[in-house]
């Protein structure tokens, strides 16, 4: 059975929908819940500011909305009476789901959710999914029982 279930978490719809089966889940399981939320440095990153712009406002502004992100997932976790854990990833050059599933295997996690918008064809290419992308990624366990 699952005792660590990570969930990647953005606040979407897609990303509560997530939450809100795992955090079931681990209900069910007695299982501990961690919420991950990666920080997209990159995609903020245009090359124009100064560093010391970076480094003293848009960085320290996307660890607050990250962390407001992480504090409602935990409360709307919380409302299914699981433990929950949470932590603020920084994505500096991976995709985030390399980030997400380095993430999961420091933690030991047992089970990975991560929601996926389910995009097909040109939405898929210009916004990619990194769903699919954590599944090549993440070194598969046989059961053990």
């Amino acid at each position: 059975m699952y005792r660590r279930i990570l969930v990647a978490v953005d606040g979407s719809d897609t990303s509560n929908k997530g939450l809100d089966e795992a955090a079931e889940l681990a209900r069910l399981a007695k299982a501990t819940l961690c919420l991950v939320h990666v920080i997209e440095i990159t995609d903020h990153v245009t090359g124009f500011e100064p560093c010391e712009v970076f480094f003293n406002d848009a960085l320290p502004a996307m660890e607050r909305a990250g962390k407001r992100i992480l504090r409602r997932a935990g409360d709307r976790a919380a409302t299914h009476g699981v433990e929950v854990q949470t932590r603020l990833l920084k994505n500096l050059a991976a995709r985030s789901s390399e980030v997400i599933v380095a993430e999961a295997i420091a933690w030991h996690a047992d089970l990975i959710v991560i929601g996926t918008h389910g995009r097909h064809g040109v939405d898929r290419l210009i916004y990619g999914s990194e769903a699919p992308h954590a599944t090549h990624r993440v070194p598969h366990r046989a059961s053990t029982g």
